[in-house]
């Protein structure tokens, strides 16, 4: 395995000379794109800022309130229904312990045999191979003949194999499937080594936060394995070991800037990320290969260069740290093409040949005006890590759209008249008092309270005080409140019960009523988790199907014509509904004459998975297949040897016939199986109830 992914094959290695002065051209590009970048996105940052408030239960400044309004009451029904369509998306995704992500062998696999069989050693015995053949018998294996194995052919060699499906009593494989179940596996094992799971959690978050979601990568990253062993004395040491692996990263929306005319990731022509680094995290680039140090230490020379955007105080909601930009440096990532003409007059920039190409994949990091890396794309075929799926689908934009944004105006009525409801309340619980000065005595305090005594004017009549109740109002407005929650269960498609309301009314208060709720609900989901299917979990496995197709050396077992396949969608289904299925089908495939045209261990996979299994632990691999078959072989020919010698002599003894009657449909001397046939009728030569001799017999 290369040491490092971002190695280009072969002298592609870039190489930075004097960058302050001779790549001004290449950071001027690079900053064009992101103004660019910045530029196309401010509608959806407006967006964002939107949906964030309203999670986190914050008015806009723009919010106008009347001199009466005391309420400032926000009922975070956003935020409720955000953390129930995560629960209940990550539930879907991993709740099995499995990534949601298989590897299949193509409908037609190329390079590589569907399915072997080979001969166990009773075939050998029964049929044993003379060793002494000579060329033109037959009997040598020509060669390129075990070709199909692909990179399984080392694991077989000196098995006996051929390719086809296996004839009966023969243990059956499927290189094609062991490929690809190996390929999983290792991608399977590198995901679960860098916490994958906890990375697509906060990316699934964002997107159903901020309407879209962004993960990056398999990128290669060092991870430290903490390991202690024993010196002479038998002192335990701790001697920690770097292993190398591919990663992902989640990448904030908030950091992500694409190019602004693309509509879904594969139209970007570059994608640009925004990092924000303090001093040591910009050194510590340097260890990591075509790193400038140069540049590195120039950019700290300068001095810090971060500056905060306008939505950087709203999202970050912290005020402990006063001095948050200090030593603060903003670092942009490129991704995507660049002119050749922008590398002329550069000395050495690429080492490689590129008079035949008119752009160049790149991949730059820039830091105030110093380029601290240049490297060609690594990848083949060259793409931008960046994979960008969203809550639902905008036909016209990059950006999805998450749930606050689609809840938005039912938030915005759920305040209001909670707000009118606090507000009349406060009203209507209260006495306001009419008071005719004219009949009291002047200079009287007006504060009221039990047994206050007010004091009039002599001779005056009539009342001075009056107590006026103002109408109770909030009925009214809970009733709209409540009209507005349903209307976001709509807007959402996650009705309440999902959160865990109670005291449901209407279709929710019946069983029936309930599971229609709950299905509708899986709806909705379904076709969030197809985005996440088709957008990231797809994209994500082909990424690191071609990682380890290029990069991985050390796993030859893993080629072949494979396609990526995720699960994400298959998981909405309800577990009892598809266990049950999948169950019905092995019963109606257990019919021999339909074994064959079925991949038995792949539904067997599938029915392990149903049900919670391991199917790694449930499916034997070809050694055991091999053992079994053998079992069952023996077993089936003993079977076969005792039955020609019980059926004549209970066929003897009760009268019968020492050969089965012809027409009956039956095949063999009694081991093999009863066919069909015709059943004969009464009077007929073969039919041995008749009773009377036929009349030509008489004769």
């Amino acid at each position: 395995m290369s040491d490092n992914f971002l190695q280009p094959p072969d002298d592609t290695v870039a190489s930075i000379e004097n960058p302050q002065e001779e790549l001004l051209g290449i950071v001027g590009y690079v900053k064009d794109k992101f103004q660019s970048a910045e530029d196309g996105r401010y509608t959806h940052e407006q967006r964002w800022l939107k949906a964030y408030k309203n999670f986190r239960g914050i008015y806009d400044s723009t919010t106008q309130y009347r001199d009466s309004e005391r309420s400032r009451v926000f009922l975070r029904i956003t935020k409720t229904k955000v953390l129930a369509a995560f629960g209940q998306i990550t539930d879907i995704l991993f709740a099995n312990k499995k990534f949601p992500i298989v590897v299949e062998p193509t409908p037609v696999p190329e390079g590589i045999a569907e399915f072997a069989h080979m001969q166990t050693p009773l075939d050998q015995m029964q049929q044993p191979l003379d060793p002494y053949g000579f060329p033109g018998d037959g009997r040598q294996v020509q060669p390129g003949a075990m070709d199909f194995l692909g990179g399984l052919q080392e694991k077989y060699e000196g098995t006996p194999l051929a390719e086809g499906p296996a004839k009966i009593g023969e243990p059956q494989i499927s290189p094609a499937q062991e490929a690809a179940l190996n390929m999983e596996k290792e991608i399977h094992d590198q995901l679960t080594d860098t916490g994958a799971v906890n990375v697509l959690r906060n990316g699934i978050f964002e997107q159903i936060l901020l309407g879209t979601g962004v993960i990056k990568g398999p990128m290669l990253k060092s991870k430290r394995l903490h390991k202690w062993i024993r010196d002479e004395n038998g002192q335990r040491m701790y001697m920690p070991q770097e292993m190398i692996c591919p990663e992902i990263e989640s990448v904030s929306c908030w950091d992500f800037f694409p190019d602004p005319s693309a509509v879904k990731s594969d139209d970007c022509e570059y994608v640009i990320q925004r990092h924000r680094m303090n001093r040591q995290q910009l050194r510590n680039l340097a260890k990591y290969p075509y790193f400038n140090i140069e540049a590195i230490d120039n950019v700290i020379a300068q001095g810090p260069n971060y500056q905060d955007k306008y939505y950087e105080d709203t999202i970050r909601d912290d005020e402990t740290e006063p001095n948050y930009n200090k030593n603060r440096y903003e670092v942009l990532e490129y991704w995507g093409v660049m002119d050749k003409s922008f590398l002329d007059g550069t000395q050495g920039l690429v080492d490689q040949d590129i008079s035949n190409m008119d752009q160049l994949q790149v991949n730059v990091w820039v830091c105030g005006n110093e380029v601290i890396r240049f490297v060609l794309n690594p990848f083949t075929p060259a793409r931008i890590p960046f994979h960008v799926f969203p809550y639902e689908v905008n036909p016209y934009q990059i950006f999805g759209t998450g749930v606050p944004e689609n809840m938005e105006d039912a938030q915005l009525l759920m305040n209001g008249h909670m707000r009118m409801a606090i507000d009349n309340l406060a009203l209507a619980g209260n006495l306001v008092f009419d008071v005719d000065e004219a009949s009291l005595v002047p200079g009287q305090n007006m504060d009221i309270f039990p047994g206050k005594i007010f004091r009039r004017q002599s001779g005056v009549t009539g009342t001075a005080i009056n107590g006026l109740k103002f109408p109770n109002t909030a009925p009214e407005n809970i009733q709209m409140y409540q009209l507005s929650r349903q209307l976001a269960d709509e807007e959402t498609g996650i009705p309440s019960i999902l959160h865990g309301q109670t005291g449901v009314t209407g279709t929710g208060r019946t069983a029936a009523g309930l599971s229609m709720l709950m299905g509708g609900a899986n709806l909705s989901m379904k076709t969030v988790i197809k985005n996440i299917d088709d957008y990231l979990l797809k994209p994500l496995g082909e990424a690191y199907f071609q990682w380890n197709m290029q990069f991985n050396d050390d796993s030859p077992d893993i080629v072949g014509d494979l396609e990526i396949k995720p699960r994400g969608t298959a998981a909405v289904m309800q577990k009892e509904v598809r266990s049950q299925r999948l169950t019905a089908l092995l019963q109606t495939v257990s019919n021999p004459m339909l074994a064959p045209f079925v991949k038995i261990p792949n539904l067997i996979r599938e029915l392990a998975i149903a049900q919670d299994i391991d199917p790694d632990s449930l499916v034997n691999d070809e050694n055991q297949a091999k053992i079994f078959a053998e079992i069952l072989r023996g077993l089936n020919e003993l079977q076969q040897a005792q039955t020609p010698d019980q059926q004549p002599n209970s066929m003897a003894s009760s009268g019968g016939m020492d050969k089965p009657p012809t027409g009956l449909g039956v095949q063999g001397d009694g081991s093999g199986n009863i066919g069909v046939g015709t059943s004969p009728v009464a009077g007929e030569s073969s039919f041995t109830g008749n009773t009377s001799v036929p009349e030509e017999q008489q004769e």
